[in-house]
């Protein structure tokens, strides 16, 4: 059975890209959400497999949203993503819940098998 992954970003044109790259790689990526809330409504009715979570949000960024995801959904592999920034800190993502931090940059040419935990 394919891996889940709910990708959650404010950009339109990223959340479609996102998806044919998961897709292409094999997982199954439900309805994407724009924002902590739709990303928070999704995980209570289903708990993905793994979210991909832009860290730059309108309203909550993405280390709040993050950290509200883990605790509603703890079995789900979050990985952090951003255009704006190279990098997150190890302790910064263990604070927030998350599991990685892949540039959108290097999104294409990352091991997700890897950090999704397949």
């Amino acid at each position: 059975m394919a891996i889940s992954v709910l990708i959650v970003d404010d950009s339109k044109h990223f959340r479609r890209t996102a998806a044919k790259l998961l897709t292409a790689r094999g997982y199954r990526v439900p309805e994407p959400a724009a924002d902590g809330e739709a990303a928070l409504a999704s995980v209570s009715r289903v708990c993905p497999d793994g979210v991909l979570l832009d860290v730059n949000l309108p309203g909550r960024d993405g280390f709040v949203v993050a950290a509200s995801l883990a605790s509603v959904c703890p079995s789900a592999r979050i990985v952090l993503t951003s255009s704006e920034i190279e990098d997150v800190p190890t302790a910064v993502l263990k604070a927030c819940g998350a599991a990685a931090f892949v540039s959108k940059v290097d999104l294409a040419v990352a091991d997700l098998d890897g950090v999704f935990g397949r």
